[in-house]
Parts: C-alpha cells; structure tokens; sequence
C-alpha cells in the first residue's frame, strides 16, 4: 500500500513538473513578445535559445533567432545563424527575406541580389523578395533592374501599395533622356473673347544627382505671342529627401511672368505617405509670392493628394486647395486621374492671372485625366472645367483640354 502510494507521490511530481515546464512554443511566443513589444532583444534572444534546446530543427524559430541577432547589431552572430540554416539546405521564403535583408541592410547588395535571387528561384511568387530585388538596385541606381523587379511585383498583385509608390519613384530615373511635347487649349465664354492656345516643348536629362529639365513655352493669349524658358531640377539629397529647384523667364510679361522661381523640399516617408513643402514666386510688375504644401499616399492601385497654395498680403491670406486622385492601371505611366480644388495655382498654364490678383476671387475647378505608355512611348489627354469669379460678383467659365507625348530613350 505504501508503495503504491510513493508511486502516486512520483508520477503526480513528474506531471506537475512537465506542466510548469514551459514547451518550445511557449518560449517561442514569449521570445516573440519580448522582442516585439518590448523591444528588449537580449531577452528575446535567451528565450529563443532555449525554444532551440527543445526543437533544434525548428527552422521558424531559428530564422527568428537570426532576426533578433539582425535587429541587436550582432551582424556575425545573425550571418551564423543563417549561413547554418542554408548548409542544411533550408529553402523556406521567410529564410531568404531574413538573410537577404540582412545583407541589404549591412550594404552587402551583391550577396543580397545572390540570395533574393535563389529565393526567388525557390519562390517566384514572393512579393517581399520582388520588392527587396527592387529596393537593392534602387539603392544602387541601377534604376533598369529596379523597374523590372516593380513590374513583376505588380504582375503578380497590382494592388501592392509599396510597390506601386516605389514603382512611381523608380519611374523618373529609368531612362537617360526623355523629350516631350504639350499642346493646351482654353475656351472661355465670358472672360476673354479669344481662345488660348500653350504649346510646351522640354528635354530631360538623368545625372547622379537627379534629373535636369529644359523646357521651351509659347503661348498665344489675348491674340498675342509670346514664349518663355523654364529651368527646373530635382536633386536627390538621400534616400528619404529630394529637392525641387525651378526658375523662368520671359520677355513678354502678361502672357507669362517676367521671372518666376521656386523651391520645395519633398520627402518619400514610410507606409508610402509623401510630403512636399516650399515657395514659388511669380514676378511681372509686382513679385508675387505663394507658399505651397501637400501631402500624399499610396494605398493599393490608388495614390491621392491633397495640395494648398497660401498667398498672404497686408490685408488678408489668399488660399487654394486640390485635391487629386490618380488609379493606376500598369505603370507609373498608365493612370487614371481625377482632380478638384478651389482657386489657382502657379502651376498651371492659368497663372498670369495671378498678375491681376484674380486667385483672390473664388475660383472653383473639376478635371480629369488619363496617362497611358506604348512601349517607351508615353501619352496623355486630359480636361478641366473652371468657374472663376473674374471680378467681384461676377462669374465665368473655363474650358481646357491638354495633350501630351514624351518619349524615353
């Protein structure tokens, strides 16, 4: 009776010991925790490692392991993880996105294009691996490679938000050169008796540190010629800021302004939010001086804006707001777009009505407009409709139409 008594004694200890014995899981989920919300990446670390003592061939936690190493700055550690885990032969996708990050991160771009690429192989549908391929030739201006990896990307799913934002940026530098043509025709039918017609000609040209434009204007308004030179440049000043640099100027002050200049700080933020702000100044009897902001976002095929232009003066501050909505269907070249705002903007073929203070008066617009690519051959046709107070009181309306062709060589 006694002994089976002990017995009992023995086998309830064991079993109440196994049940405070925490399992590989458990430790892995509080390693997990640990490094997630707690950022304490030391912890995560040990916890992780004992999770191994019980599952030593659980690939999961050992990628995870080698992640934890990554985010604590123990580069040798994190690569002796993972260069284990690849001499046992492990193909799984989580492995190639942690060591190929890895790699990225610590600028070893040739390693990391070799792993994103047997990844690949491995896995040719993986959206991090296409969109990691495109990050590492981004960052090394290998702006080709960057395109392709963004267009497979969004073969397999278009509505991939950071690619598509990444797609936009990669965009203005894949090509050396590009030359195109703008053609704007504006019917009025209180404020002026004679149409408009703008014809734009520009030359880009890619350098290191960011394209370069020319561009040549004519413009035939209020039955008068006239042209104008524009300059305008985007320095890149690192991966998040760029700049943008404009200048004009013109002989026929009326038609255009006799000088205009402007600046803007742009920056690429994460969860694919983009930010501008800076000045544009417009001279023709008078300067006229305009601050400008605007926010934007990429969500899925959709990128949306929102833009005001602040004009103050003694008496009060004139304003303006668009706002703009563009559906991509391809690429960063093939869209959809529709746009509404109130008041004018020095960006528009609109602006030597600013020399009459008309961006004062109320100004209400509504447009659309569709982009669309043939090989490198890039085309656009869109519309706008204005109803603008040209004196107080009194209304009228605005009809524009503009085309465009650029070609990329």
């Amino acid at each position: 009776m006694k002994k089976c008594h002990f017995l009992f004694l023995l086998l309830f200890s064991i079993t109440i010991s196994a049940q405070q014995s925490p399992t590989a899981d458990d430790l892995f989920l509080k390693a997990r925790t640990t490094a997630f919300e707690q950022k304490d990446y030391l912890a995560s670390i040990a916890l992780a490692k004992q999770a191994l003592e019980k599952a030593p061939y659980n690939t999961e936690i050992s990628v995870f392991l080698g992640r934890v190493y990554t985010w604590n700055k123990d580069i040798v550690s994190a690569r002796a993880v993972f260069e284990d885990l690849r001499n046992k032969g492990v193909k799984d996708e989580d492995f190639f996105i942690a060591y190929s990050s890895l790699e990225y991160w610590n600028d070893q771009n040739t390693n990391a294009i070799k792993l994103i690429d047997e990844g690949l192989a491995n896995h040719p549908s993986s959206e991090p691996l296409w969109l990691l391929k495109a990050k590492v030739y981004f960052g090394l201006n290998n702006y080709a490679e960057a395109e392709k990896a963004t267009a497979s990307l969004l073969l397999i799913n278009p509505k991939n938000t950071e690619a598509r934002a990444l797609a936009v940026r990669i965009g203005e530098f894949s090509s050396k050169n590009e030359v195109g043509i703008t053609y704007n025709y504006s019917h009025f039918d209180k404020q002026f008796a004679d149409d408009w017609h703008i014809v734009g000609v520009s030359y880009k040209r890619m350098t290191s540190l960011g394209s370069v434009i020319l561009r040549g204007n004519y413009a035939n308004k209020f039955a008068q010629n006239g042209t104008q030179i524009e300059l305008e440049a985007y320095p890149r000043l690192s991966k998040t800021f760029y700049l943008y640099v404009g200048a004009g100027y013109s002989e026929d002050v009326g038609l255009f302004p006799k000088y205009r200049t402007g600046v803007s700080l742009n920056a690429n933020l994460p969860h694919s939010f983009e930010a501008e702000i800076g000045y544009r100044q417009l001279y023709f009897t008078n300067n006229i001086w305009l601050y400008t902001a605007s926010v934007g976002k990429y969500y899925k095929n959709f990128w949306f804006n929102l833009r005001t232009y602040i004009s103050p003066d003694n008496k009060n501050i004139s304003h303006s707001y668009t706002g703009t909505v563009r559906y991509y269907t391809k690429s960063s070249r093939d869209y959809f777009a529709f746009q509404i705002g109130t008041g004018i903007s020095p960006e528009e073929n609109r602006n030597n009505l600013l020399e009459n203070e008309t961006f004062k008066l109320k100004t209400f617009k509504v447009g659309a407009e569709y982009n669309f690519s043939v090989y490198r051959n890039f085309f656009s046709v869109g519309t706008m409709y204005y109803n603008q107070e040209y004196l107080p009181n009194m209304k009228g309306s605005q009809f524009d139409v503009t085309l465009g062709y650029t070609r990329k060589f």
